[in-house]
């Protein structure tokens, strides 16, 4: 009877220890990294077509930690976060955004560790119709539920 007592007791330490060790663990679930993905290409899209807004580019932003980078080997390297912000609204009070995005398309993804990797295309509008664009890699990386860097590879 005192060993089934030690038993229960310490496969009871075991499960608690474990529980807690787990409630502890405040990394992000693979779904909600996949959401914020998604999140971020509907909010660009928004801040692609002509009649966007500033407060649409605040909405993206709202996505990223205070540290965020963007990097982009091919277009001149490393970005910090108001490096971003301020291309953007260049961008927009340039005429830049025209609404040729119609949407993105995502062909593939991979969900890591706080990262998740995707091949997309924008669907474009051409000639009054909608076509694929090529397609493109983008990486991101997250922190505490945020996107922490995103990596371009086109």
């Amino acid at each position: 009877m005192m060993n089934l007592r030690l038993l229960f007791s310490g496969f009871l330490i075991l499960w608690t220890t474990n529980n807690v060790i787990g409630q502890n663990n405040l990394e992000p679930h693979k779904d909600s990294l996949e959401n914020i993905v998604e999140k971020y290409y509907d909010l660009n899209i928004k801040v692609f077509q002509a009649d966007s807004k500033r407060e649409d580019i605040d909405k993206v932003f709202e996505l990223f930690t205070e540290d965020f980078t963007y990097i982009h080997p091919q277009y001149g390297g490393v970005y910090s976060r108001k490096d971003l912000y301020d291309g953007y609204v260049r961008n927009q009070e340039n005429g830049g955004y025209t609404g040729e995005e119609a949407d993105v398309k995502i062909i593939n993804k991979i969900i890591g560790l706080n990262a998740v990797s995707v091949q997309r295309s924008y669907v474009l509008k051409k000639d009054g119709k909608l076509e694929d664009g090529n397609p493109q890699m983008t990486h991101f990386e997250f922190q505490n539920g945020k996107i922490y860097r995103i990596t371009e590879y086109w």
